[in-house]
């Protein structure tokens, strides 16, 4: 499929309301391309470990739109096909209305290109190249591990293709969890990883001797994703069971989970998911057992200790990486 987009340089400011303005003709989907550092909000909102580098914002911002082109050379609006030229008389005659209202929407030019079917779920891939935790060498599935020559060579290479699962280890709340297994690893330990995502934890773990992982998560992209890891990094599929559904509320996910059985339980979650997790996830952990949470923004670090102190658990640390937190606990004999 072939796809027109429609490209307007504008500025920050102007976003929204041109966004809102184009919908009104049968355009959806905005894609925006500005420098506005994101808020602590959504940082937390997007919990997402791959983000280009922008630079400074300069206040200029890009809004694409994408119709599909038909073979007759039209494209498609709402089900009527109409003349690329049409569409863009359209555009500028809105955009022209904004300006007639004394709006300030920067240039508000508008370019048009043709593109091929869009590869949305492999488009990040250009951002996420091999990298370091500590000495863990990260590389993803379509690199060569360049980094390991490197001196000092790293004592361990994950290969890591998250397909449409969370998770590279980029993100600051993955590398304090990583950090935090590793401190508190024993030799053949029983782990309960909730929200694995792409299965990353578990099979460091496993790699720094767990003897079994447990991993939970609501998305069924996560099969995929936790299989192809394994596959990669050497993993026996018999010592990561992998579980689709919801600890907080589902009886048949807690029963096939279990009780008082795992040495480490690791949740790297939003902080308001962590706070209705932990009392479930204290029931999973042997007496003396470990609890490792992450995603935590430092504005939200009170509501997760809370939570975590009223589940009876004793406070052993709380980690910090730029203004993500993670708090390490261990369940009384």
């Amino acid at each position: 499929m072939k796809w027109v987009r429609y490209r307007i340089k504008t500025v920050t400011g102007a976003e929204d309301i041109i966004i809102s303005t184009l919908y009104d003709i049968g355009l959806e989907g905005a894609q925006i391309e500005d420098k506005i550092p994101l808020t602590a909000l959504e940082k937390e909102q997007m919990f997402v470990d791959i983000l280009p580098d922008t630079g400074e914002d300069d206040g200029v911002a890009y809004l694409s739109f994408f119709v599909e082109l038909r073979e007759n050379g039209q494209v498609l609006l709402e089900g009527e096909e109409i003349s690329r030229e049409d569409l863009l008389s359209r555009i500028d005659a809105e955009l022209s209305e904004l300006r007639d209202f004394n709006l300030d929407i920067g240039e508000g030019t508008v370019t048009v290109d043709e593109t091929e079917d869009i590869d949305w779920i492999n488009n990040w891939k250009q951002y996420f190249h091999q990298f370091r935790i500590d000495d863990i060498l990260v590389i993803p599935s379509w690199e060569e591990p360049e980094a390991a020559n490197a001196d000092p060579a790293p004592s361990m290479t994950l290969h890591i293709d998250p397909g449409t699962a969370f998770g590279t280890g980029m993100h600051e709340t993955t590398q304090l969890c990583i950090r935090s297994i590793r401190k508190h690893m024993t030799e053949d330990a029983q782990i309960l990883d909730l929200g694995t995502g792409s299965g990353i934890l578990s099979i460091l773990a496993l790699k720094f001797g767990a003897g079994h992982a447990v991993g939970t998560d609501l998305d069924p992209c996560a099969v995929e994703a936790v299989a192809q890891n394994c596959r990669d990094n050497g993993i026996d599929p018999k010592d990561f069971e992998l579980i689709i559904g919801n600890l907080i509320d589902d009886p048949a996910v807690q029963e096939q989970v279990g009780y008082e059985k795992y040495d480490i339980v690791v949740a790297n979650i939003l902080a308001e998911v962590l706070v209705m997790l932990t009392p479930a996830a204290v029931k999973c952990l042997k007496p003396g057992g470990i609890y490792i949470t992450s995603g935590i923004l430092d504005i939200r670090e009170q509501m997760v200790l809370e939570a975590v102190e009223a589940a009876g658990l004793e406070v052993l640390e709380v980690t910090a990486q730029g203004e993500w937190r993670s708090i390490t606990a261990r369940r009384r004999e």
